[in-house]
């Protein structure tokens, strides 16, 4: 067995002006962490919760191997929090699957509510459980799984990364079959989406995993897009000796930012938008001593700008082009 198609994609969502997700997909480890924090401090432990995800090595394997991993994520955010005050009390959820292609298996490490599923023969499996107030209050049952869809504490998570020295990280393995779609994603998903709505998505995508998630982002926004949006997709096949292909390149599903800002009323976020929009990041390096909480500078996860950034630049090119016409035909 081996990972076929593989896709990730994440959008900033209808009612944020930041993107503090950040994701990984970059087989055999994929990953989504949601961050959480005043200022930008939500984007800084989800980043850096991404940065010690990808430091995974060859010989990094199974439940325990993922567990480390995130047990080192844990220690950087709250070294990071405490070295830093306008960090303290930040965190992040992560959940995270790494694929052992040789013994058929995938280890799911997770804390907080960003969830796995997995889809197979038409059928979809949430695998992982929310850390969550409402979770509990459903396993006790306090709650109907249809009114924890509802309570207005259903985003409230009783774990995260970064938040104390130490974290309890929930790990399993998973017996993997040829077929096989497997799909982490932030509750920005899951919240706004049912797992059938989900399931029928994806099902519908035929196997094309860019235009599944791309379709499940869209469905997210349609239903009101209340929070940060990320989904990384993959796939399982059989290894049949053909050279697998490339996994799809990572995407930025980006609405206007600016305008978005601008109808929430906040001028000054607006403006600040419109900076991060104007930096330039054409060369995808990024210095050693970059700040992870710069989202441009970020490998994996979106921040805000990709379709401002564009516009800026026509409509830039656009007025140049008009004063060389100009002093042309006043000369």
């Amino acid at each position: 067995m081996r990972i076929g198609r593989a896709a990730g994609v994440t959008d900033t969502g209808r009612k944020r002006l930041r993107n503090e997700d950040a994701f990984i997909c970059e087989p055999p480890l994929f990953a989504v962490a949601d961050g959480m924090g005043g200022a930008r401090a939500g984007e800084i432990a989800a980043g850096l919760a991404a940065a010690a995800l990808e430091e995974a090595d060859a010989e990094t394997r199974g439940a325990e191997g993922i567990v480390a991993l995130i047990a080192e994520a844990n220690r950087r955010i709250w070294e990071r929090s405490l070295s830093d005050p306008a960090t303290a009390g930040m965190g992040t959820t992560v959940t995270a699957a790494l694929v052992d292609a040789a013994s058929g298996t995938v280890a799911i490490g997770h804390v907080g509510d960003s969830r796995a599923y997995l889809l197979r023969d038409g059928a979809i499996e949430q695998l992982t459980v929310d850390h969550s107030l409402v979770a509990e209050l459903v396993q006790s049952g306090v709650l109907t799984p249809e009114e924890a869809e509802r309570h207005p504490q259903r985003s409230a998570i009783t774990r995260a990364l970064g938040t104390e020295p130490t974290v309890e990280v929930d790990a399993f393995t998973i017996e993997a079959a040829p077929g096989d779609v497997f799909l982490i994603c932030s509750d920005g998903l899951s919240v706004m989406l049912s797992d059938e709505v989900v399931a029928e998505i994806v099902f519908s995508a035929d196997g094309d995993l860019p235009r599944a998630g791309e379709e499940l982002v869209r469905a997210a926004n349609t239903r009101g897009g209340e929070d940060n949006i990320t989904a990384v997709l993959f796939e399982l096949v059989a290894d049949d000796g053909v050279e697998p292909a490339e996994p799809a390149a990572e995407t930025e599903v980006e609405g206007d930012v600016e305008a978005e800002a601008q109808e929430s009323g906040s001028e000054a976020e607006a403006g600040a938008i419109r900076g991060a929009a104007s930096t330039d990041t054409a060369s995808g390096s990024t210095p050693p001593d970059a700040d992870v909480s710069d989202p441009s500078l970020r490998r994996h996860g979106a921040g805000p700008g990709g379709r401002a950034a564009a516009l800026l630049l026509i409509v830039g090119v656009l007025v140049v082009g008009a004063l060389v016409v100009y002093w042309s035909i006043s000369r």
